[in-house]
């Protein structure tokens, strides 16, 4: 057989590539039948005009995939069954089917009914919606190198299965001093368990503390992602109140199991809790045996003095579980949070964890590491507070010039997020009639919200658009 094959040698595909294709090609369209015989090498590199090299390159790259085979002395042969067929099914007649049975589920799995969406973004609008990191002021390029020179040393370990669920060692313990020097929070490094996100490890908390029936006392308003969680595990949430100095410790159930609670900047009214309240609700969690669950999110924004100290060590044997996240100051996909549990939790959260994905991918503990460990994170956190917190004064004055009296703000200065209360009640409709898009905080209710109360966020954006979105609400 002398095939139809021609190659270019003056394309960029290199000529032992154009031999393949060709070959290929030709097989699949069935113009080289199967069992029938090729030229050999030197027959075909003559009639290429092509040395013998490349066509016994392109032979044996059809050769390992099956479209060819050598025969010790007869020679090469096409393929009677071709791998692209050997990946095709068969075509099974269908049958007619009486329905499917039911399939019963867990209490948890039943409970689960609705999804939980995230709020779409609207095209042309300006988006006031989302309090998320600005992406664009991160350091990426350093980010890339740093993962770069892990990849270059390529240490096997960090492509296998981690030694402990609790998470890397060395990032642990950079963790622990990360935690004490900027939240005063009293822990040793087996103490820290590396998570996919603070998400996981609220629903670790919920997973290991309540059972169905469970009393949750709950901030009202509160974190949604948080509630959806307590809700599935079949909790009952009591809605406690909120006000100017968080959350009221005398509104707590006697009888409540947990208490979450974001003390340094609450979620969304941005209160901080007072030290009063905070050794109050430890004294209670103590005298009725529950647990304390610190949510502590985006502390380390705060515009008007350094960082408050976390629950957790106000006290060596405070109830406290200790929940952070470096999604807030690097960036949402990292999915890298921890958890800080008493030392006789250690284990169990440890095992909950391994049962749930074995631990947190390797690769970016690692380069986590070292972006801690060479103070790359305390720079960047420095730099965005500056932003962020000119972003803030930004928006409460454009507030106060277009809205005056009629918008209040709750909260200290903090955070990425405002909860703001328009007097005026057309407001929803200039957003949506002026392309601005707004977060309605009555989903973060138990009880009736507040009408026209908004969550809106400004770390995302730019200065002159702050400005422009609420001239807009105003117009």
């Amino acid at each position: 057989m002398r095939p139809a094959i021609t190659v270019d040698p003056t394309a960029a595909t290199p000529i032992h590539r154009q031999i393949y294709d060709a070959w290929r090609a030709g097989v699949l369209a069935g113009r080289f039948r199967g069992g029938s015989r090729v030229p050999s090498t030197r027959e075909l590199a003559v009639t290429l005009a092509v040395a013998r090299s490349t066509v016994s390159q392109a032979y044996e790259q059809l050769i390992a995939e099956g479209y060819l085979q050598s025969t010790h002395g007869s020679g090469t042969f096409v393929c009677r069954e071709l791998p692209d067929q050997l990946l095709r099914t068969r075509p099974v007649p269908a049958t007619r089917s009486a329905g499917a049975a039911p399939i019963r589920l867990s209490r948890f799995g039943a409970g689960l009914r609705d999804d939980f969406p995230r709020r779409p973004r609207l095209a042309g609008h300006i988006d006031l919606s989302y309090w998320g990191p600005d992406l664009a002021q991160f350091p990426f390029a350093l980010w890339r190198k740093l993962l770069l020179r892990r990849m270059r040393k390529f240490d096997a370990t960090i492509f296998d299965y981690a030694d402990s669920s609790r998470g890397y060692e060395p990032l642990r313990q950079e963790i622990a001093a990360y935690a004490a020097r900027s939240r005063a929070v009293r822990c040793t490094p087996e103490q820290v368990i590396v998570v996919n996100g603070s998400q996981q490890a609220l629903e670790l908390c919920a997973r290991l503390f309540l059972e169905p029936g469970d009393q949750v006392a709950f901030e009202n308003p509160g974190y949604l992602g948080t509630r959806h969680i307590m809700s599935a595990y079949r909790a009952r949430l009591l809605p406690t109140r909120v006000d100017a100095e968080g959350i009221v410790v005398a509104d707590v159930a006697k009888n409540a199991r947990l208490v979450y609670v974001t003390p340094s900047h609450q979620f969304p009214t941005g209160a901080v809790l007072s030290l009063a309240r905070r050794l109050a609700l430890i004294e209670w969690a103590r005298g009725n045996r529950a647990v304390i669950v610190e949510d502590d999110y985006d502390s380390e924004y705060r515009y008007s003095g350094p960082p408050l100290p976390a629950m957790q060590g106000l006290a060596a044997d405070a109830p406290v579980v200790y929940c952070g996240t470096f999604s807030k100051v690097m960036f949402p996909a990292l999915r890298i949070g921890y958890v800080i549990v008493p030392p006789s939790l250690v284990d169990v959260f440890a095992r909950a964890k391994w049962l749930t994905d074995r631990h947190t991918p390797l690769l970016e503990q690692a380069v986590l590491t070292d972006f801690l460990s060479e103070g790359h994170l305390d720079r960047h956190i420095r730099r965005m507070r500056r932003h962020y917190g000119r972003r803030r004064e930004v928006l409460a004055e454009a507030l106060d010039r277009h809205f005056g009296a009629g918008a209040q703000t709750t909260g200290d200065p903090a955070g990425m997020h405002m909860l703001v209360r328009f007097d005026d009640a057309a407001v929803r409709e200039r957003a949506a009639a002026n392309k601005v898009q707004l977060a309605d905080a009555g989903t973060y209710y138990l009880t009736k919200p507040p009408r026209n109360e908004f969550v809106l966020g400004f770390s995302a954006l730019g200065e002159r658009t702050i400005r422009e979105g609420i001239k807009r609400l105003a117009r």
